[in-house]
């Protein structure tokens, strides 16, 4: 066969409504083939519902436009060009339909499950035939899916072989010489399998000699062409022509649509019997063929016992010639029973017990969808109208203005210096995104409600609710890569911080602040990151600056600052090997302070002298008392603290000449006013060994305003060799005494009595009113 023959018919143009008109008039027949087509393992409720979906499918978008030079015309092309390019779409969904999913290739929309038409809690199927029907199947279901393209286009479309090949073509099928072959694989073996057919080692291996085919099936012989035949139907009468001994189908067809072809009944979509007559002279309905058909009107009709045409849904065959045996349809006939009739069904109900547990678990999935989306909906990790927030559970007026950032209360620049009071209520709003509004409701949000995503800390104390009333703004503006917000609402500082790039990473500090005065509202840290601190300076504030407290001896170095009273970065206190630690000296109209980061939003400030009257600790002997003890400052990190003051509360003249000890106290205050903590210290002459811990205590009254006496005592070595117990107390003791290990008594807040190494002693003191006091623990 040449490649010219495989070229499709043309079809011609089709209309959008010429191919809806074909589709809903033989839509039967085009289902039929569609479930044929498709591979029986989908299974029949599939197949059925995929057969459907696939003739749906097959309407063009628009106008198919026909060939430019309209090729010579065949027999076949006298098909309805609208049923011609519906069925080739079938045929070509069909094919990709039976095709498995391969991992790397991309699939196919008709190698899904069809999405229309569906049926819920229904099993549809092809009501059952019988054993001819099974046999059949069972056939068609070890060919592939053009091998039975084939053979249904040659059995129930009436399809020569020429325009099979042509038909599958169109379709996409690489090789449809193939799937002719196996088309003819199962005629042969229905030949071989019909009654009557010679069996043994000496049966013939091929159809009589006096036998020809029609729709796949062997029937004799018919007598040569009467006189005045045409030329397709001497072809046809004679077997000439044929592939292997089969016919030339083309002249034979006889498809829908086709002048002498056989109609479609599109209620069933099943032909009547005298509609199925062949169109080569071959067909034995006793009235002549149509002329179309390629016989003469003057044929003789066939004689009676002849032999049928097979296919015939009279259920006629060349059996009916065999007297005795069982009456058997063939192939072609078969593929107009019920058994493959996608349109006339059968209902029955799935699996009632799995469907009802499938139908509780979709329950329990949708109903765990809907939390998880309406989790995933609440403002999460994202940057929305309340960003990081969590979901509103209060609904009132009071706090509704509270969240209104066109509410937050603002201080005019120029209120400051004519205020009576210097203090956070009168920092005025700084920053370039005070104005942010969008940033300041997050901001109020996140404050109110905190998820689960927020970072937060507060200072011990301080309560973590919502603003009781609109809070005021001190800072909006991009520091490092943060964008920062400070509050205050009179109680608390409040920094809220979220990073410029990406939506996580929101962070929420609070920090106890009532009863600030100037020096305790000089600064506030508005950024921490690489080990640096950026503070935020009050507007009265002059010059900033930055000492190191272990090298009494360096100078400050100069703290720049921007238009909104940020400064630059500040190295933070170590909190590993004790080697610096910076602090901000800061300048005001009434002195020179200094304050140090100790982990929260407020610095705390360092002083010296006794707890009546202590000064800000820049003076040379509170420096160099401050190198020896600030590495001390560690151990009150995080407590809330609002000031540390340390200050010498005796001097020891040491055994054996070693020169005059120092006892230091220092004690830390909270903003809370409970929990300071008091640390009493011991510093040898030598000016660079670091203060030794002697006691401590959390919440001790001692070295304070309202007790500022103190005892303390360490075990000492002197230089020569030899242990001591020293102890000291403040001026207003009169007597100490040790008992236990070393026993010791002595007049005066001094003592020192010889002892052992890992010596332990008890430590008492009188006071001037004969007041029994122990040592600070």
């Amino acid at each position: 066969m040449s490649t010219q023959d495989l070229v499709p018919s043309p079809v011609g143009p089709v209309d959008v409504e010429q191919a809806e008109a074909a589709l809903v008039e033989r839509y039967p027949r085009l289902v039929r083939i569609a479930y044929l087509v498709l591979p029986p393992a989908l299974g029949r409720n599939r197949r059925v519902l995929t057969a459907h979906a696939l003739v749906q499918r097959s309407l063009p978008r628009r106008r198919v436009p026909g060939p430019t030079v309209p090729g010579p015309r065949r027999d076949e092309d006298a098909v309805d060009p609208g049923y011609a390019y519906v069925r080739g779409e079938v045929l070509r969904q069909a094919l990709v339909a039976g095709l498995p999913l391969r991992r790397l290739a991309l699939p196919r929309r008709a190698q899904f499950p069809p999405l229309l038409p569906h049926v819920w809690g229904l099993r549809l199927f092809p009501r059952v035939g019988g054993a001819d029907e099974l046999a059949l199947d069972q056939r068609l279901s070890r060919l592939s899916g053009p091998g039975r393209a084939a053979y249904v286009l040659r059995g129930l479309e009436r399809q020569g072989d020429p325009e099979v090949l042509r038909v599958l073509a169109a379709a996409g099928v690489e090789d449809p010489a193939a799937a002719l072959a196996e088309a003819d694989a199962v005629d042969a073996l229905e030949a071989s399998d019909a009654p009557g057919a010679p069996e043994g080692p000496g049966a013939p291996k091929g159809p009589a000699p006096d036998a020809f085919r029609v729709g796949g099936q062997d029937a004799p012989r018919r007598p040569g062409p009467p006189a005045g035949a045409t030329a397709a139907g001497a072809r046809a009468a004679s077997g000439g022509g044929a592939r292997g001994g089969r016919s030339d189908r083309v002249g034979e067809q006889a498809g829908p649509g086709r002048a002498g072809g056989r109609s479609v009944d599109g209620g069933s979509g099943r032909g009547r019997g005298d509609e199925r007559a062949g169109a080569d002279g071959g067909a034995a309905s006793g009235r002549p063929p149509s002329p179309a058909g390629g016989a003469t009107t003057g044929s003789p009709p066939a004689p009676a016992g002849a032999g049928a045409v097979a296919g015939r849904p009279s259920g006629s065959s060349r059996a009916d010639s065999a007297p005795g045996l069982p009456r058997r349809l063939s192939g072609a006939a078969l593929l107009e029973s019920d058994e493959f009739d996608p349109c006339a069904l059968q209902a029955r109900p799935t699996d009632l017990m799995r469907r009802r547990q499938h139908a509780r678990a979709a329950f329990v999935a949708v109903v765990a969808l809907v939390v998880c989306g309406t989790l995933l909906g609440l403002p999460g990790d994202g940057w929305g109208r309340n960003g990081a927030a969590a979901p509103s559970y209060a609904r009132n007026p009071a706090a509704e203005a509270a969240l209104d950032p066109a509410a937050v209360k603002r201080v005019d620049p120029a209120a400051w210096p004519g205020s009576t009071r210097q203090d956070f209520s009168v920092w005025p709003a700084r920053g370039g995104l005070t104005g942010d509004g969008a940033l300041l409701r997050r901001a109020l949000a996140v404050w109110a409600r905190p998820g689960g995503s927020v970072r937060s800390s507060a200072t011990p104390g301080t309560p973590v609710g919502p603003p009781m009333g609109p809070p005021q703004l001190l800072f909006a503006g991009r520091v490092d890569a943060m964008r920062v917000v400070l509050f205050h609402d009179g109680l608390r500082a409040v920094r809220y911080a979220e990073p410029v790039e990406g939506t996580a990473g929101a962070a929420l500090d609070f920090a106890r602040t009532d009863a600030a005065d100037a020096v305790a509202s000089a600064a506030l840290v508005v950024s921490r990151a690489a080990g640096n601190v950026r503070y935020l300076t009050a507007p009265w504030v002059r010059e900033t600056a930055v000492r190191d407290l272990l090298a009494p001896a360096e100078e400050t170095r100069p703290l720049a600052r921007d238009a909104g009273g940020v400064t630059d970065p500040v190295p933070g206190p170590a909190r590993g090997a004790c080697t610096r630690w910076d602090v901000l000296q800061v300048r005001d109209g009434s002195g020179t302070r200094l304050l140090t980061d100790l982990g929260e939003p407020a610095p705390a400030r360092l002083s010296w002298g006794p707890p009546a009257a202590p000064v800000d600790a820049t003076g040379t002997e509170a420096r160099e008392a401050w190198a020896r003890t600030a590495c001390q400052l560690a151990e009150v990190r995080g407590h809330g603290v609002r000031s540390v003051n340390a200050w010498r509360f005796a001097r020891q003249p040491l055994p054996r000449g070693a020169g005059n000890g120092t006892w230091v106290c220092t004690r830390a205050e909270t903003w809370r006013g409970t929990g300071s903590r008091v640390l009493a210290q011991f510093l040898v002459p030598s000016p660079g060994v670091p203060a030794a811990l002697a006691a401590r205590s959390e919440g001790s009254p001692a070295c304070g305003v309202r007790d500022p006496r103190v005892l303390a005592g360490v075990l000492w070595q002197a230089p020569g060799g030899g242990w001591f117990v020293l102890a000291a107390g403040s001026p207003d003791f009169t007597s100490l005494e040790v008992s236990g290990g070393v026993k010791g008594r002595s007049a005066g807040p001094l003592l020192a009595v010889r002892a052992t190494a890992g010596a332990r002693a008890d430590l008492n003191g009188t006071l001037g009113d004969g007041t029994r006091r122990t040592a600070l623990r």
